[in-house]
């Protein structure tokens, strides 16, 4: 005994003088990942190798503490860094259970461990372990330890501290979590890959009620508390870029900005990045998007399972091998991967990850119906081992349904500076993250007519100017190739029309008939003014019915001209850059609407133009959109294209403009009646619900210049009253093979113009 202890003392001396300095845990400056934020406050993204939030000990809520000090290393307020009745205790159990089953490292060991030595299980490491020790606890206060093991410690998905775990586990700060909760996160340190909640379901669960059962042991808890611990259903989040808020798209641009501007140091030093977007439209956004995509997936049936698993060592419904079947295969937010124990055209019982079995029966089978009869295909059918996706309806009912193959993109912003309100690139950014609000290039179809009419009101149109809708065909000659006989897209043709209502119904060949008048390139001229690249917009009659190609956010901007009286702006969507204590490192200032180096169009221009797309959704393709959303201070525009391959709805109020696109991200034919208002138009309306809901009815206030006409309708004998510019016609004119096209009434003496006054439309049109 002596010479042991004299060995002991001979190591301490020769050692101890070569222990590391505390210099890194008496300036502890950890990693702090780069972080998003929305313009209101709330984490949207988060970046880094080590996700961290320190919090002072202060902050630590008192059940986490406890929690803590139960899993542990319950005498740490007691024992100076090396806790002798838990090592006689470890042995002990040791000794009796015939094993290495119990460790006795204190917090201030694994402290020691953490910042200065490797996990290897050597003597010499424990004795450096146990020195190490005893210097900490000699150099700081337990306090100021216990903070370093709170904000230090891996616990599993990249989460580093108690606080990111909090965040990544259960989506929500750590003062908020239950005792359950913590439990179920003090349970980690011991094994962070064997314990995890989201990879090891089952053994976290046994870790936690082992926790809980010591912190109830050690009166932290009560029996009360205890019992409905026990009991709590703890909602687990299986993705860690899941933040509560569905911003993930926003959150890869804003990170690609820092990026560009801090390189490799973004992601430790702790800079934020905060963005124009708001949470509650931005989640608006997201769920009209899932919504209008799921809406139409539903509409082209059940396409089958998404695969199939071997069960032939599945022995029971709780076996561990069905979760091993479900590790890979992620979930996609509600919709839930499950694989089916058993399928008939009556039954279908799955289990879900975690271990919940589902029965679908009647009507929740109605959708996959055909799939279940004997015979479906071979490679489809659902039967046992089928891997299929579950969701629950607004009832709260378990359905059938699938992961969509069409995407889809939206965007929204203040047409005054351009700030991003809303963004969603996409269905699922874990699964596609090709952003298709900035980066696909697609057909813009019909709603590229608006820029053509406005090319037309320069050129001495008006709204009252009559053009046939009828069938044309043009030469060979003409197109330089081969003759083209285009069609409107319902086939119908209604003869003379006036150019407000030509673009209420989507009318093509009006469209062709003007930009044939006033010339393709002039119209491509016009169309660069908004934003749109000349390249991209041959001069063809083909740019009459949008054959070029834009992306979502060119449309943005070129609508916000419309919106905000003729002035391009341009969208952003971060708005400074911050420091890890709050400093500005970097601002963008916007260029607002109303400096006149802005503008784009005439500002009569834009208010006529915003007149002629208010009837597009009070009385034109858009009509749902008046009657859904009980307003009529809404304009805008829909777009489908040749053969429906991409569906458009490009819209705005005053205070905010909004497009919303679907289609597939390999160009191909959506299916019959897939239009710009039956696909496109629901998701721009679920957003709008939102952001105009406290926004009172506005107009844009008609600029100087303008005067009225009394024209006629070649639909009926009513006469109407239209705007015109004030000086009459510009100097160019049509073309002489079109001029009949010409607005035959004389301008009217110059009256007051005043916002043209709408009617609440009585019936929805649906194409």
């Amino acid at each position: 005994m002596i010479v042991t202890a004299a060995l002991v003392g001979i190591i301490t001396i020769l050692i101890f003088p070569q222990l590391p300095s505390l210099d890194v845990l008496t300036d502890y400056q950890p990693k702090i990942p780069l972080r998003v934020y929305s313009a209101d406050g709330h984490l949207i993204g988060e970046f880094g190798e080590e996700r961290r939030n320190v919090v002072r000990i202060q902050d630590v809520p008192v059940v986490m503490k406890q929690a803590i000090l139960a899993a542990e290393d319950e005498r740490f307020y007691q024992h100076p860094g090396i806790d002798t009745l838990g090592v006689l205790r470890a042995a002990w159990s040791n000794f009796t259970s015939g094993g290495k089953r119990q460790g006795a490292s204190t917090i201030t060991m694994q402290v020691a461990r953490n910042f200065f030595l490797s996990s290897e299980k050597t003597l010499t490491r424990k004795i450096y372990e146990a020195l190490l020790a005893f210097k900490i606890e000699h150099s700081l206060s337990k306090d100021e330890i216990f903070q370093l093991y709170v904000n230090q410690i891996y616990l599993g998905q990249r989460a580093y501290g108690f606080a990111a775990a909090a965040q990544i586990y259960f989506g929500k700060p750590l003062k908020d979590i239950s005792p359950a909760e913590a439990a179920m996160l003090a349970g980690l340190p011991k094994a962070p890959s064997a314990y995890n909640p989201v990879a090891n379901p089952k053994r976290a669960r046994l870790r936690q009620l082992y926790v809980l059962r010591r912190m109830h042991e050690l009166r932290f808890i009560d029996d009360a508390g205890y019992k409905r611990a026990e009991t709590e259903t703890l909602h687990v989040k299986r993705d860690v870029n899941d933040f509560g808020t569905h911003a993930a798209y926003v959150a890869e641009m804003a990170r690609q900005i820092a990026y560009e501007r801090y390189q490799e140091d973004v992601y430790s030093l702790g800079i934020k990045v905060i963005t124009t977007v708001v949470r509650d439209e931005q989640e608006a956004a997201y769920v009209a998007l899932r919504k209008a995509v799921m809406d139409y997936d539903r509409r082209h049936g059940y396409r089958g399972a998404e695969s199939y698993a071997d069960m032939s060592n599945v022995k029971s419904e709780q076996d561990e091998e069905l979760e091993d079947i479900l590790t890979d295969i992620d979930d996609s937010d509600t919709l839930l991967a499950a694989v089916v124990l058993e399928a008939s055209p009556a039954r279908v019982r799955a289990y879900l990850r975690g271990g919940e079995i589902v029965t679908l029966a009647g009507d929740t089978l109605k959708f996959a119906s055909r799939m279940l009869e004997d015979k479906a295909p071979t490679n489809k059918r659902l039967r046992r081992g089928a891997v299929i996706r579950v969701v629950k309806d607004e009832k709260g009912q378990w359905q059938i349904t699938q992961l969509p193959e069409v995407e889809a993109g939206f965007v929204a912003a203040s047409p005054i500076d351009g700030a991003i309100r809303a963004l969603v690139g996409g269905f699922d950014f874990n699964r596609n993250k090709f952003n298709h609000v900035t980066q696909a290039w697609r057909q813009p179809g019909s709603s590229f007519k608006p820029f053509i009419y406005s090319a037309a009101l320069e050129k001495g149109y008006t709204p009252a100017s009559v053009v046939p809708d009828e069938p044309i065909v043009i030469s060979a000659a003409e197109t330089g190739s081969q003759a083209w006989e285009p069609k409107n897209y319902d086939g119908k043709y209604e003869g003379p029309m006036t150019l407000r209502t030509a673009l209420a119904k989507s009318k093509n060949m009006v469209s062709i008939r003007l930009l044939r008048s006033i010339g393709p390139h002039y119209a491509q001229e016009h169309a660069t003014r908004f934003g749109f690249d000349a390249d991209k917009h041959p001069p063809y009659l083909t740019l009459a019915l949008g054959a070029g190609s834009v992306t979502p956010w060119q449309q943005l901007a070129a609508y916000s001209v419309f919106a905000n009286g003729g002035y391009r702006i341009q969208p952003f969507v971060v708005k400074q850059i911050v420091d890890s204590h709050d400093k500005v490192l970097a601002r963008f200032d916007p260029s607002v609407a109303g400096d006149e180096s802005l503008r784009a169009i005439d500002a009569r221009n834009a208010y006529i133009m915003d007149s002629m797309m208010h009837e597009v959704t009070l009385r034109g393709t858009a009509a749902r959109a008046a009657v859904q959303l009980k307003r009529r201070d809404i304009a805008g525009k829909t777009g489908t294209t040749n053969d429906y391959v991409d569906a458009w709805f490009c819209g705005y109020h005053p205070t905010v403009v909004g497009i919303a696109w679907i289609g597939f991200d390999q160009p191909r034919r959506m299916g019959g009646g897939e239009t710009g208002g039956s696909a496109a138009l629901p998701m721009w309306i679920g957003y709008m619900e939102k952001a105009l809901r406290n926004a009172p009815e506005s107009y844009m206030e008609a600029p100087e210049g303008l005067t009225t006409i009394q024209a006629s309708d070649p639909s009926g004998n009513t006469p109407v009253r239209e705007l015109i510019y004030k000086e009459g016609l510009p100097t160019e004119s049509p073309s002489p093979e079109e001029k009949h096209v010409l607005p035959q009434q004389a301008p009217a003496p110059v009256q007051e113009v005043k916002p043209r006054p709408v009617e609440r439309p009585t019936a929805e049109k649906k194409n």
